[in-house]
């Protein structure tokens, strides 16, 4: 037999570079899906083979998974505010599109969703301990809905015998160019005070992306896999407060924090969302945000180390410091280091 042959989308985001390398590293014959053509030859230079298509028009990504024996989708819109259709576009009808180009061709269906999808990101509950089957309803909040509503449909497909799927969720996944580090950077350099949630006491429920590309490799290749949604979310005894801390001092940044009490930031983030964010506005604060930060979302991930034999490989401190050598890397001339305390 050859290598095994994998399709990629979202394969020049975060996670999918991440998930590229091990492919390849592992002998896998890669094609990586990619919107546009300019910035793709580094891709090549790694050799992967490219396809330039655009998942919300079907006519572009025909015959794409033509041979393929394992399709892990990964592409989505990957922001807390938007509007709805913005949010659904590109993640249920993008995906939608995907499954009737995989249907009969490929053997395995990956879908990276997210834990936003059981309900984390949401309303105002505590998600500790939920498992990938209980009870779940839309919350209103556009990012985790879209992603509920993607799920059903891909099992879906697989209760029809049109692929055999199984669903990823991450929890808030962390490492060098991961948005739970951009975008925290950027948004405590703009903002005169960095608005935390309920003193950021809560675990910030993190995954890092190496030990998250592991969770995706074991269940494109666990006989039980098929059928079954698996939780992903590192055993970091880690809180919000922790996280940012270590991160701004990583960074060289100044933490100047903005206490808010859960209730006044929910009512903020829901300004936004409904009122700003249809005007294109970015106010670094939405509903998805505050849920994120301001409740307990350590989702339950035995499933995962049962079925899979996932387990968390890097240890939090290991996972710093990789972002801190990345950030060296891209401004060494204008940061000085400082690892995070332990």
């Amino acid at each position: 037999m050859g290598p095994t042959k994998a399709l990629v989308t979202g394969a020049r985001g975060f996670i999918g570079g991440f998930l590229l390398k091990r492919l390849l590293a592992e002998g896998y014959e890669v094609t990586a899906l990619a919107t546009t053509e300019p910035n793709t030859q580094y891709l090549r230079d790694m050799g992967i083979q490219v396809r330039v298509g655009d998942l919300t028009r079907p006519e572009s990504i025909r015959g794409m998974c033509q041979g393929a024996d394992v399709v892990f989708h990964l592409a989505a819109r990957v922001t807390y505010w938007g509007t709805r259709k913005q949010f659904y576009d590109a993640i249920f009808e993008a995906t939608r599109n995907l499954l009737e180009e995989s249907a009969g061709k490929v053997g395995r269906f990956v879908y990276v969703s997210s834990f936003c999808a059981g309900g984390p990101g949401g309303g105002g509950k505590h998600y500790r301990g939920h498992k990938e089957d209980d009870p779940e309803f839309p919350t209103g909040v556009f990012y985790g809905d879209a992603k509920l509503e993607t799920e059903k449909m891909v099992y879906g497909y697989h209760r029809d015998g049109k692929v055999a799927a199984t669903v990823v969720r991450p929890a808030n996944v962390i490492g060098p160019g991961s948005v739970w580090v951009d975008g925290i950077l950027e948004t405590m350099r703009k903002m005169p005070r960095f608005p935390i949630v309920d003193g950021g006491r809560y675990s910030a429920s993190l995954v890092d992306v190496d030990n998250l590309v592991d969770g995706i490799l074991l269940a494109s290749r666990s006989e039980a896999a098929p059928g079954r949604t698996y939780h992903l979310r590192d055993d970091y005894d880690v809180t919000w407060m922790r996280y940012f801390t270590d991160l701004a001092r990583t960074a060289g940044v100044r933490l100047r924090a903005l206490p808010l009490p859960f209730r006044a930031a929910w009512s903020l983030g829901l300004v936004s969302d409904r009122v700003l964010a249809p005007l294109g506005i970015d106010t670094h604060i939405s509903r998805q945000i505050v849920g994120l930060i301001g409740r307990d979302n350590d989702v339950d991930t035995s499933r995962a180390r049962q079925e899979l034999g996932w387990r968390t490989r890097v240890p939090y401190e290991e996972a710093m410091k990789a972002v801190a050598a990345w950030l060296e890397r891209r401004a060494p001339s204008t940061r000085s280091v400082v690892h995070p305390a332990r």
